[in-house]
């Protein structure tokens, strides 16, 4: 079972987006909010090549990127690979 971790806003569009295709593969995910915690905000920057857009995804603790680059990993067929 793979560990997916994603870092969101509760109302970021991106955010929602990936959720919604990770939800549709049936993946568990940990979500960290980071609505308005800049501590948490730079935690996930020092984790994600100091990437403070969300949301940043990390999959076995491999930084993935953000909403774009998961949907290019799904179109690529990548991803499957990722979360097996």
């Amino acid at each position: 079972m793979p560990s997916v971790e994603i870092y969101t806003w509760r109302t970021c569009p991106f955010c929602i987006r990936a959720k919604q295709l990770l939800d549709r593969k049936g993946v568990a995910y940990t979500e960290f909010s980071v609505d308005g915690d800049e501590p948490a905000r730079d935690a996930m920057a020092a984790r994600g090549d100091g990437r403070r857009s969300v949301p940043q995804i990390f999959i076995n603790d491999q930084h993935i990127g953000g909403c774009d680059e998961l949907h290019a990993l799904e179109r690529g067929g990548e991803l499957d690979g990722l979360l097996s």
